[in-house]
């Protein structure tokens, strides 16, 4: 089946959302073939933008590392705010 122009989400929540209806619709064994095999290719879609979005936030938390005497340190995205230390 050729991949077709898929819409992202406007959020990771619209995301999941539609992945557990999609999930629904197919578990229900209602759908015709061409109609299962529509919704797992978007269902597939939005797994692919999740983990995209999860992979993104991973490395946003990456940014909380731990400094030179062990302890937490949150450092800003954007490098603009003082660092500041965590207990």
């Amino acid at each position: 089946m050729a991949k077709k122009n898929q819409t992202p989400p406007k959020n990771f929540e619209e995301a999941v959302e539609e992945l557990e209806g999609i999930l629904s619709q197919i578990e229900g064994g209602e759908l015709g073939l061409e109609d299962t095999l529509g919704r797992y290719e978007r269902g597939n879609f939005l797994i692919h933008h999740c983990r995209e979005v999860l992979n993104a936030a991973e490395k946003q938390i990456e940014v909380i590392s731990k400094g030179p005497d062990g302890t937490l340190e949150a450092r800003p995205m954007d490098g603009d705010a003082e660092r500041t230390p965590q207990a």
